[in-house]
């Protein structure tokens, strides 16, 4: 590392990426008294996935983070996750367990947007930039001797931090700097959508998904008339039903869906396919980080770490991957407040390397659970061989209850309290 010799600004924390787990980050952050600046590639609030479901401990995240009650209002919680097996028509259901003692603890879907904007609201929107790409980053000591990262900008510009957080997703280059080994494919893909009822639809509030051989689909209400859903497509399905083309046609895929993929589904998730909002209709591969990657793999270097898909990306078998991330930015940000608060509101950078190692510590294990958990049950859904069927039907359902409640019903924890607050901690920004 070179010593900086000349004085320039330096940030005090710079979150890479704008999404969930980013703007969560800052958001907490943000309410033990550290502002951040978020560096968001896209040009706008991202939105891609439309919806997103939330269980019992991302809500726990949300009222650590102080946004809970903007959302909770609007959504009707699920009552019960209903599996029907395709070719037989077996049914298995799991109850989940409603608000306790005030609590909210069941599901809830909601549209990603709605979170997304929800999150925004609580940070000044000067401290949101978009349309920022990242060309590299390097480290450098300043004239204190403390370590800071140089993110050299797309359009020739640098910027230096005192703390550097990549929460930018699955192809994160924070995590590739750090020496984190590459996602991997799952050897699944998922089609995802939002499908409108203008006049309202007739489901139950459930969380519905269908098993087949190759094939395992799933909707969920978020509204009266929407519902979000999926198609995950196994590794054992044929070529042509696998190789989906970047150009293909939302209509095209819509109309093999129908006609080849599910052909042996209920009409009733026939019936919500077919009210597909076309221009929400997304499709690609199911990656993973391996779960020894997280386990030994480095996720910080001094004042440098992860969170989110840029450190634990997994598949939606679990539906933990956006709840995880809430989990990242409470835990990111009550072991770095414990820090700054301690030191009299001043970020030391061998103490915050501290706190960011016990994050690390914190996160390690149980996110590396997740990854496999939920890679295990994504496998157990391709029921493409009698043993794997009989051991999905006769044993892993059953397992499965318990190890959910378990996992869903995780509290990360709160947020150190700090005795007052600037007016701007309590400002409330729109962004589009």
């Amino acid at each position: 590392m070179e010593r900086v010799t000349e004085m320039k600004k330096v940030e005090d924390v710079v979150i890479v990426g704008g999404g969930i787990c980013g703007l969560a980050t800052a958001v907490a952050l943000k309410r033990v008294g550290i502002d951040a600046v978020v560096l968001e590639r896209a040009e706008t609030l991202r939105t891609t996935g439309t919806s997103i479901t939330l269980a019992s401990n991302a809500w726990l995240a949300l009222d650590a983070l102080g946004v809970s009650h903007k959302l909770s209002r609007l959504y009707s919680p699920l009552t019960r996750s209903t599996v029907i097996n395709v070719s037989n028509g077996a049914v298995q259901q799991i109850s989940f367990p409603q608000a306790d003692k005030g609590r909210q603890v069941a599901p809830k879907a909601v549209h990603r947007k709605a979170l997304m904007q929800a999150l925004a609201e609580e940070l000044p929107i000067k401290n949101i930039h978009f349309s920022c790409k990242i060309t590299s980053i390097s480290t450098e000591l300043d004239i204190q001797g403390s370590s800071i990262a140089v993110l050299l900008m797309e359009d020739g510009t640098y910027i230096k931090t005192k703390v550097l957080i990549g929460c930018d997703g699955v192809h994160s280059r924070v995590a590739r700097w750090l020496g984190l080994g590459e996602p991997v494919n799952s050897g699944r893909s998922a089609v995802r959508g939002l499908s409108i009822f203008p006049q309202g639809h007739q489901y139950d509030h459930d969380f519905t998904r269908f098993v087949d051989v190759s094939f395992n689909g799933a909707f969920v209400p978020l509204t009266d008339t929407e519902l979000f859903w999926g198609l995950v497509i196994g590794n054992s399905a044929p070529l042509e039903h696998r190789d989906i083309a970047a150009t293909t046609p939302a209509e095209s895929i819509q109309r093999d869906i129908k006609e080849h993929h599910c052909k042996d589904f209920p009409k009733v998730y026939l019936d919500v396919v077919s009210h597909l909002d076309l221009s929400t209709l997304t499709w690609g591969p199911l990656k993973l980080r391996l779960p020894w990657n997280v386990i030994f793999g480095n996720l910080n270097k001094g004042t440098i770490t992860v969170a989110g898909d840029a450190m634990h990306p997994m598949t939606p078998d679990l539906g933990q991957g956006g709840c995880s991330a809430l989990e990242d930015a409470v835990v990111l940000g009550r072991c770095i407040g414990e820090s700054y608060l301690k030191n009299e509101r001043q970020l030391v950078s061998s103490e915050v390397a501290k706190a960011i190692d016990d994050y690390v510590k914190e996160r390690r294990w149980r996110v590396a659970g997740l990854i496999a958990a939920s890679f295990v049950s994504g496998w157990m859904q391709d029921g493409s061989s009698w043993l794997k069927r009989f051991i999905r039907n006769a044993i892993f359902y059953r397992i499965f209850r318990q190890y959910f409640s378990n996992i869903t019903n995780y509290d990360c924890g709160k947020l150190p309290k700090i005795s007052s607050c600037s007016p701007e901690s309590n400002s409330r920004n729109k962004i589009d």
